[in-house]
């Protein structure tokens, strides 16, 4: 007579062990995206800075932290962009000097950065390249010739400009008779912004039509309120080359967007 083995409760107590670790492993991850994509929707969300349209206070390379609590929720505080609702969610208006990411009205699927100039009701003109807000020109202190940080053979004026409710900045000004130096008046409607690029002479913003550039912004096509650059990475360094991980612009770690 043969006897057949039963199977080992040892063997048994193993497998289902094994089980339920492995579901808890998988509750965990999920969990973890889970939080960490609230957090992206709700409160912050990392961008880099791909183009130099905002020079000096932001280049190429920068990795900033942007803040999706300042101006409350929209379709465009979702990733894709998802048609769920009109309008904001506990939205609040941003301020003159805000610099803001948002999506692109032409392509959504793109998102841009710029600084708010105009605030709904407000009119905005540019005049020799400087910015008039209803009727009074920002103030400008005097200017230094320097180079462009992304591309040193430029020279530049380094203008420093202050909005009405005493934001100032720095802006980048490539000599007289440039394109966007001499507009006529943009009255700004109700929901939208009036935005530039602080490099004025590199950057395609509502100085030019929704074709070309940005036109008039629309209020829900706000991301967030860009707070500050976590990290920034030369123009060499690339996710596929890890010996270029550490290639950084150490000067702007943690560095504030004023």
């Amino acid at each position: 007579m043969t006897d057949t083995p039963s199977p080992s409760p040892v063997s048994d107590h193993g497998a289902s062990s094994i089980g339920r670790e492995l579901i808890e492993i998988a509750r965990t991850t999920g969990l973890g995206l889970a939080i960490a994509l609230a957090l992206r929707i709700v409160v912050f969300q990392p961008f880099t800075i791909p183009s130099s349209s905002m020079e000096p206070g932001l280049v190429t390379g920068d990795y900033i932290v942007v803040s999706k609590l300042a101006y409350g929720w929209s379709r465009a505080s979702f990733p894709l962009n998802p048609p769920l609702f009109k309008g904001r969610f506990l939205g609040r208006t941003a301020q003159r000097g805000d610099v803001v990411v948002f999506r692109l009205p032409r392509d959504p699927d793109q998102t841009w950065i710029k600084r708010v100039i105009g605030l709904p009701g407000d009119r905005v003109q540019v005049r020799g390249g400087q910015v008039f807000v209803n009727g009074r020109a920002l103030r400008r202190t005097p200017a230094s010739l320097m180079r462009d940080h992304d591309a040193p053979a430029r020279q530049v004026l380094a203008i420093g400009e202050r909005t009405p409710n005493g934001r100032a900045y720095v802006t980048y000004d490539g000599g007289p008779g440039q394109a966007g130096d001499d507009t006529h008046v943009y009255v700004v409607p109700a929901g939208q912004y009036f935005v530039m690029g602080d490099n004025r002479d590199n950057s395609l913003d509502s100085r030019w039509p929704r074709e070309a550039g940005v036109g008039l912004l629309p209020a829900e096509n706000l991301v967030g309120r860009a707070k500050f650059v976590l990290v920034s990475w030369r123009s060499n360094a690339s996710l596929f080359k890890p010996w270029t991980w550490l290639n950084l612009q150490w000067d702007r770690l943690f560095k504030p967007i004023r």
